[in-house]
C-alpha cells in the first residue's frame, strides 16, 4: 500500500464525498444518499482511506450485536485500486470486530471480485441467498 494512504476508524466523512466514491467505485453517476443517520443508527463502525485528505476508499460495518458482523459497501476509486487500500480497508474493519466482540465477519460480492475476497484475503465461500423486496 501506498505510504501516504490514511487508514481511520469510524473518521468524519460527509455525503458528498461519499457518494461521489461509491459511484466512482460502481462507474454510475452520482446520486443523493445521505449516509450520516444510517451510518450512526446501524454501523458497528465503518473504515475510511484518505490519501492528502481526499476520501479513496471506504467500508461499512454492521452487526447483529452479536457473534456476526456484514461488510458493506467496500469500495476503492478507481484511481487508486491495486495497491493494497481495499485490503487494509478490509482488515480494518475485521479487526475492529473482532475486537467488539463479533466472531465472523460475511461479505457478498459479485464473480470479478471473488479472487480478491477468497484468495487474498481469506474468506471461505458459503451458500447465501438474495431476495428484491422494493415494490419498484
Amino acid at each position: 500500500m501506498q505510504p501516504d494512504v490514511d487508514i481511520a476508524w469510524r473518521d468524519q466523512v460527509t455525503d458528498e464525498e461519499l457518494n461521489v466514491v461509491h459511484a466512482a467505485a460502481f462507474d454510475v453517476e452520482p446520486r443523493p444518499f445521505e449516509w450520516e443517520g444510517p451510518l450512526e443508527r446501524w454501523s458497528l463502525g465503518w473504515a475510511t482511506a484518505r490519501i492528502d485528505g481526499l476520501l479513496v476508499g471506504f467500508t461499512n460495518v454492521l452487526t447483529d450485536g452479536g457473534s456476526h458482523a456484514w461488510l458493506q459497501d467496500v469500495v476503492v476509486h478507481p484511481d487508486h485500486q491495486s495497491r493494497g487500500i481495499g485490503r487494509a480497508l478490509v482488515d480494518e474493519a475485521c479487526s475492529r470486530a473482532g475486537q467488539a466482540g463479533c466472531e465472523w465477519v460475511h461479505v457478498d460480492f459479485d464473480d470479478e471480485v471473488a479472487a480478491f475476497y477468497l484468495d487474498a484475503l481469506g474468506f471461505r465461500p458459503t451458500k447465501a441467498g438474495l431476495r428484491w423486496v422494493r415494490p419498484d
